[in-house]
């Protein structure tokens, strides 16, 4: 049990708390889901880039999937091995793919016959061969929201089967690149296993037709995506997302590597925030906290659900907006929510929040982001200081 009370008492409000146990239980419950078989679990940075967060996961033997040269820079400052980093996303420099090859990392997934075309040349500009992989849009509706599908055609990511053919055949017949990969990835927040099975079909047949021409890949990497719970959703079992990826892949030879971020960290974390006041506007409750919208920006970006729940009240419960003090009307939390009667510095939990939190927050506002704490074998540390307002400003200059 979390003392979310003493927690707020100590580094104040508001703030993310992430349990590191549930992490490393996250973890170990997917690598075993994946026995038996070669594999190699790496984090998607991207959905909580904190050091300790990432160091943790590393020291359990997980690899990063990073979306930017930052995110790689991270991953090796938080003691990931070159050998298990894959460095991802559409949009890539030139400057960002010659760091990466110069870091030897595992590998980079390229997105479309253009960037393959810049890392084979700055590959034979550096005199090395680029470890590849090539993310395949399977064209599948992954059944999620909009903004977070990705396997779609209508998407920017990837590209189709009969592009990714003559990529792969381009890039056998390179001296700077070496095919050793195929990636797909659907979308995130997955909660339903058939378009999971059907996208990796598509791509392991993609496979097979590869090696009918002599182009023998080593990694098959999944991507991520799997869903947590916000609002009573009925998630996946690893074991049976493990069994249908490989129930494809009858007959070939290839590492499996799964790419989970909102998986490992969503429900292990909290944004806890007090509240200020109530007031009512012609009937509408409003619940006015110190958070914001610049630190928690789901609710107000994807109308996201999280359980909100107030620390320690219960009973009498009415329809109230959970706002914060951002000068935008989308400044909310919930909307609506059943909620008790709350009184000034009443601790207000937001669930789920360990995912595509901190990482997205602002300082729209000039409001500075929150501490981040972990909690690991009952005892707290702070991972991350508050920002003061000096750390706002550090990087500006008056120019009168």
């Amino acid at each position: 049990m979390i003392d979310f009370k003493a927690l707020a008492q100590t580094f104040d409000t508001p703030l993310y708390v992430y349990d590191f146990d549930r992490i490393t239980a996250r973890y170990e419950e997917l690598k075993k889901a994946f026995a038996g078989r070669k594999s190699l679990i790496a984090y998607a940075v991207k959905a909580n880039s904190n050091l300790s967060v990432v160091g943790h996961l590393a020291s359990l033997g997980a690899g990063a999937d990073c979306v930017s040269i930052g995110e790689v820079r991270r991953a090796l400052t938080a003691g990931v091995p070159k050998y298990k980093i894959i460095f991802s996303g559409v949009g890539k420099r030139d400057d960002e793919i010659e760091e990466a090859l110069r870091s030897d990392i595992l590998l980079l997934n390229l997105e479309s016959e253009g960037e393959m075309k810049r890392v084979e040349a700055i590959a034979e500009r550096l005199g090395v061969k680029a470890r590849i992989s090539i993310r395949v849009n399977p064209n599948i509706d992954p059944k999620t929201h909009p903004y977070i599908s990705t396997g779609l055609h209508e998407n920017k990511f990837g590209v189709d089967i009969e592009t990714a053919k003559r990529m792969y055949i381009h890039a056998n017949n390179s001296d700077h690149l070496d095919p050793v990969g195929i990636h797909f990835h659907i979308g995130s927040q997955l909660t339903e296993l058939e378009p999971i099975k059907e996208a990796a079909m598509i791509v392991a047949d993609l496979v097979r037709s590869l090696l009918a021409v002599k182009i023998e890949l080593k990694f098959f990497d999944v991507g991520g995506g799997l869903g947590i719970v916000y609002d009573n959703e009925t998630t996946i079992a690893p074991y049976d997302y493990a069994q249908a990826i490989l129930s494809t892949l009858h007959g070939l030879d290839l590492t499996v590597i799964c790419e989970p971020g909102r998986f490992m960290v969503g429900d292990a974390g909290w944004f806890v925030t007090r509240v200020l006041y109530e007031k009512e506007n012609e009937g509408r409750r409003f619940v006015i906290v110190d958070g914001a919208m610049n630190d928690l920006l789901r609710p107000s970006l994807y109308n996201a659900y999280h359980k909100v729940e107030v620390l320690g009240k219960s009973g009498n419960e009415t329809p109230a907006d959970v706002v914060g003090p951002v000068c935008e009307s989308g400044d909310f939390f919930a909307k609506k929510r059943p909620l008790p009667p709350t009184e000034h510095n009443d601790l207000v939990i937001v669930h789920s929040a360990g995912a595509y939190g901190f990482v997205m927050a602002s300082n729209y506002n000039t409001r500075p982001r929150p501490a981040e704490v972990a909690i690991s074998g009952g005892k707290a540390r702070c991972i991350r200081q508050r920002e003061s307002f000096e750390d706002l400003i550090r990087l500006e200059k008056m120019c009168l």
